[in-house]
């Protein structure tokens, strides 16, 4: 259908739009973060992106991190989580695993051990399930390092979680006291 470099391409432009600038192109978010999937299109097509309802399905489908989402009559799209900008996505609270991960670089851990994990620009703090793909985040930031979060006694203290469509747990804030540097890296 299209090759990977416009894939990533295409992706990359629906993060930008879909998480952080919609006006980029020139499109509306509603307050729960989905936009017209037609109007997504035309206004692509305005700024010389080659995008089609069929492009659009397979960089959606094929996106190894389910970054995206389509409503159920496949009319509107949104991004999953990540925003900067504001929506509500009408997740609710959820029961974590005992133990949840963060991937960063090295360069990050005395901070992040002694003033906690802050969800800086976005509306939470993004944390995974398993330790290979904390692993796969990190690499983003440099040599990666994985956080262990105490999710259980988190939650036992009242702090709520979320869970993503596409499995990203999220929660507003995450204290020093319950973040340990993962070992075996």
């Amino acid at each position: 259908m299209i090759n990977e470099q416009e894939n990533t391409r295409i992706s990359k432009l629906l993060s930008l739009v879909l998480r952080h600038q919609p006006e980029h192109i020139g499109i509306e978010l509603d307050e729960h973060g989905w936009t017209d999937v037609n109007t997504l299109i035309a206004k692509s097509q305005k700024k010389g992106v080659n995008l089609t309802p069929g492009i659009l399905k397979y960089v959606v489908n094929t996106n190894v991190k389910k970054r995206f989402a389509f409503n159920n009559d496949l009319t509107k799209i949104r991004a999953s989580q990540g925003h900067s900008v504001e929506v509500d996505l009408l997740y609710t609270p959820q029961i974590p695993p005992v133990l949840l991960y963060h991937g960063t670089g090295t360069q990050s851990v005395n901070s992040i051990l002694q003033n906690g994990l802050q969800k800086m620009t976005r509306h939470h703090v993004h944390l995974s399930a398993d330790q290979d793909t904390a692993i796969k985040v990190g690499r983003r930031h440099g040599k990666p390092a994985v956080l262990c979060i105490d999710a259980k006694q988190m939650a036992g203290q009242g702090y709520t979680f979320f869970q993503s469509a596409n499995g990203v747990w999220l929660t507003e804030h995450v204290p020093a006291k319950y973040i340990s540097l993962a070992t075996g890296e």
